[in-house]
């Protein structure tokens, strides 16, 4: 079973589901049906949204893969906790205009660290139970 990959994963869904309210609300105050119109704000949502539907998948994917391969649930939850939080702090320092580009910064570290612990976890996770 994937209980802590479906909690983590729901999670960073309702953050994507805000994220893409947050675009098609700016889309329909700026009457702009594609691309940003040349609105910050609009570019900024949109940039937001985009980055996250980027990272966010190969970080769950990563949790699962812990969490089918027996991994302990402390090893699932901690990293897909810090890609939530990560997450997080990036849509936060990217859409306060204007941009806060150390929350954005800090936001990216999270989520580069995670995925390379979550890359990390399951190289060492699978070798100790192919070896083990």
């Amino acid at each position: 079973m994937l209980l802590v990959t479906s909690i983590i994963a729901s999670l960073l869904t309702i953050i994507f589901v805000k994220l893409s309210f947050a675009v098609i609300g700016l889309r329909r105050k700026n009457k702009v049906g594609l691309g940003s119109g040349g609105h910050e704000d609009l570019e900024r949502a949109i940039r937001t949204q985009g980055n996250f539907a980027e990272y966010v998948p190969f970080g769950i994917i990563l949790v699962a893969c812990l969490e089918l391969n027996g991994a302990p649930w402390c090893l699932v939850a901690i990293p897909g906790i810090a890609l939530i939080i990560g997450r997080l702090i990036h849509a936060k320092g990217m859409n306060i205009p204007p941009p806060d580009f150390s929350q954005r910064v800090l936001g990216m570290k999270f989520t580069f660290g995670t995925l390379t612990a979550l890359i990390a976890l399951n190289l060492g996770w699978s070798l100790y139970r192919l070896l083990g």
